[in-house]
């Protein structure tokens, strides 16, 4: 039986929602952060197999980054017309093809269009949870709920360490990407088959409608408001512990390889509880008469304050930075919650993935200037030189501020959201 044809879900209670919501569009994310975060685990082998340059092994990483984010519009119009459940389910058979390339690549282009694939095929898992949280749950605990998928994230950024490293010693990375292609296509067939359907107010403008109410949402001061605190600051977040932090954990603290690793590790663990405590904090804070965005102000100043350890280079704090990046960083996820509940319900696809749009954007964005910042000093022994490292940090720490102001000027000058 095709459990979308069950009747009355109205009377589902909060264990049939985690049971039958929460958990497939969960499995589904869980993937996606493992996809995104797996290669740094394997490059090695890639490098050795394919002798790839390091342009190319970053080209390879961050065009997960650009395939992601050219589909947050499209999708925002799926979703919003289709609903959560058939958009992810048939992204991630996408996923599932593109893990089979890769697995099967035999050239660098291989490898790129694999990696493409799996980048489209994962790009609604966070959105459609949005939305399909939306529809499921009440607005109050909408910032839990997000919170709660974002750690299941977290779970699986962990998930592409240490476990695949000791795979690795098993098996190839080949095997490992078939695998991965037979979980990813469960987790549409999951999706697709067990989520019931609930009405919601879809949106039945024709597509120039919604493509024009999608660019509309680029045009509300509520948006910008938002966006503009919270962009960068999650994009930045996102490069930084994506690829920047093993570097200076490595070249300004000087630690060797192992230390780095257990570093890296307490940043995941910590971004995991980070994800989990400000979606339940937010929901607490709500019952009181304390909003979203209030928390967000607050918690963006303090993650400011903590960027300067990094301006100073101060090594000597290496496990409070890094636990610090990884606790507060993950505030600015509450902005999905903020931009989801100031627009219609028919609207929260296309509100989110035009956030998330920003988001990745500026993540590749990021990632990459960065590294040009610090080609602008010469090299100290085989590492880069802790001027480079200090000059990049507050560079983006500078733009971030800006945001921050234009966040909280908006926020004063405006009914609060």
């Amino acid at each position: 039986m095709e459990l979308n044809n069950i009747k009355n879900t109205d009377s589902f209670g909060w264990k049939e929602k985690f049971i039958l919501v929460f958990l497939p569009f969960a499995m589904g994310y869980f993937l996606s952060y493992l996809f995104r975060s797996v290669n740094a685990v394997i490059s090695p082998n890639l490098v050795s197999e394919f002798e790839l340059s390091a342009s190319e092994l970053g080209l390879l990483t961050s065009v997960y980054f650009l395939s992601f984010a050219s589909l947050q519009i499209p999708i925002g119009l799926l979703l919003d017309r289709f609903g959560p459940r058939r958009t992810n389910a048939c992204l991630l058979i996408v996923a599932g093809v593109g893990a089979c390339i890769f697995s099967s690549a035999q050239n660098f282009e291989g490898l790129l269009l694999g990696r493409v694939f799996i980048g489209f095929g994962v790009a609604a898992c966070l959105m459609s949870s949005i939305k399909v949280f939306s529809i499921w749950f009440s607005p109050e605990i909408l910032s839990t709920m997000i919170g709660r998928i974002m750690f299941v994230g977290g779970l699986g950024a962990i998930s592409a360490t240490k476990p695949v490293e000791m795979l690795l010693r098993v098996t190839g990375w080949r095997e490992i990407f078939l695998g991965l292609a037979f979980l990813v296509i469960a987790a549409s067939i999951v999706v697709f088959f067990v989520v019931p359907e609930k009405k919601f107010e879809r949106s039945t403008a024709s597509f120039r409608e919604q493509l024009s109410g999608a660019f509309g949402v680029y045009r509300s001061p509520v948006f910008w408001r938002i966006a503009m605190g919270t962009a960068l600051f999650q994009a930045f977040n996102m490069s930084v512990q994506g690829l920047w932090a093993g570097p200076w954990l490595a070249d300004v603290a000087g630690l060797s390889r192992a230390d780095v690793a257990n570093h890296l590790m307490g940043l995941g663990v910590s971004t995991m509880l980070g994800f989990l405590f400000w979606g339940a904090f937010a929901t607490y804070l709500a019952k009181r008469g304390i909003q979203a965005i209030q928390l967000l102000i607050v918690a963006t100043a303090l993650y400011l304050l903590l960027q300067l350890l990094l301006v100073f280079g101060l090594s000597d704090l290496s496990w409070v930075i890094w636990i610090g990046w990884g606790l507060l960083g993950t505030s600015g996820s509450l902005a999905f919650t903020i931009i989801s509940q100031s627009f219609p319900l028919s609207m929260t696809g296309r509100t989110t993935t035009a956030l998330n749009l920003l988001v990745f954007v500026t993540a590749f964005l990021s990632q990459w200037i960065f590294g040009i910042i610090l080609n602008q000093w010469e090299l100290v022994g085989t590492g880069y030189n802790p001027e480079g490292y200090a000059a990049a940090f507050g560079i983006f720490m500078a733009l971030q501020l800006f945001g921050f102001v234009w966040m909280v000027v908006g926020y004063r000058r405006a009914k609060p959201v």
